[in-house]
């Protein structure tokens, strides 16, 4: 067992998970108040607090941006206290900001980690989708058409065409696809934003999603490919650039074909890989937080690639007790 391993295991995952419950805490509080940048505010802010008691010494390869457009978890950025265990983190301290702004579900805390140079430094642009759960790996691919993958996942999962449940972001760029889906009988579940969430349950059961399609956010795609490697499913990505500046953006992170299908094995380049996410507002397999009095509730998912452990965790937290954290 290597010292990655050892250490991940036995002493700092509870301390991952320590830090998507404070950004998930402060960011709920803004549940429905229509102020999405307050929200990402606070989740930023408790987050960037709480990784300063974690004895690591990360990098933040995706994160809120570059040094000039984030105050703080911009790309770059040394975060944690300790200096011999040099870790990637990808992190999203909230995916969904307009989701808590208006109230709605599917809002999370989601961070990555795993050893120096094992996560593709995503540049901040769009990225075609596809994901699914491990009954479709290998079976599906961003080359075949839309018909053709919601086949191949009905048939993995032996179901009809018309029971499977296709996950798109609602968007205009999306209109061929959401056709497409709806000729052919297919349940569509369109959401609003934040497509992380709903590309982990496709491989988490009883989630009622078994498929993503669409064009997203880049990062987000490497964070969605952490938690689905960690769950045996299938990721594939194929960077969709809108100008040259995309392109030049890709190439300066070593990205020359623009054109490529990524796959996991090019996404998340190593099995030392721990995906955590706690819930903000309900969504398809995580709770959002609730308050009562002095006592906030979260509910979070914590994964680790070379073991395959997949861990649901309900705690409870004395707000009194941590408002350094979550004052947001």
């Amino acid at each position: 067992m290597s010292r990655f391993d050892c250490v991940i295991e036995r002493e700092l995952t509870l301390e991952f998970v320590r830090v998507t419950e404070a950004a998930a805490i402060a960011s709920a509080r803004c549940w429905g108040r229509g102020d999405k940048i307050a929200a990402d505010d606070a989740a930023v802010t408790a987050m960037r607090k709480m990784f300063d008691t974690v004895n690591i010494e990360g990098t933040v390869v995706i994160g809120e941006g570059e040094m000039d457009e984030a105050p703080m978890l911009y790309i770059g950025e040394k975060v944690g206290r300790g200096k011999s265990i040099q870790l990637d983190i990808a992190v999203d301290p909230l995916e969904g900001t307009n989701i808590v702004a208006k109230g709605l579900m599917g809002a999370i805390s989601v961070l990555a980690i795993a050893p120096k140079g094992c996560l593709l430094h995503a540049p901040d642009m769009y990225m075609e989708k596809i994901a699914a759960g491990p009954a479709a790996v290998g079976k599906i691919s961003l080359e075949a058409s839309v018909t053709e993958n919601v086949k191949a996942v009905a048939k993995s999962l032996d179901k009809e065409v018309e029971d499977v449940t296709v996950v798109v972001l609602d968007r205009p760029r999306h209109q061929n696809i959401i056709d497409e889906l709806r000729s052919i009988g297919t349940r569509i579940k369109l959401i609003s934003d934040g497509d992380v969430s709903p590309a982990v349950a496709t491989a988490i059961p009883g989630s009622g999603v078994d498929l993503l399609l669409g064009v997203g956010g880049a990062p987000e795609g490497v964070l969605a490919s952490a938690a689905l490697s960690c769950l045996g499913g299938e990721f594939q990505g194929r960077l969709w650039p809108e100008d040259e500046n995309d392109k030049l953006r890709a190439a300066k992170l070593g990205i020359t074909d623009i054109n490529k299908i990524l796959t996991m094995k090019e996404l998340i380049k190593c099995d030392d890989v721990i995906f955590v996410a706690t819930g903000i507002t309900d969504g398809d397999f995580l709770k959002g937080v609730r308050y009562y009095g002095d006592t906030a509730t979260t509910h979070t998912v914590v994964m680790r690639r070379a073991s395959g452990t997949v861990r649901f965790i309900d705690a409870q937290h004395r707000i009194d007790k941590k408002k350094e954290f979550v004052s947001g």
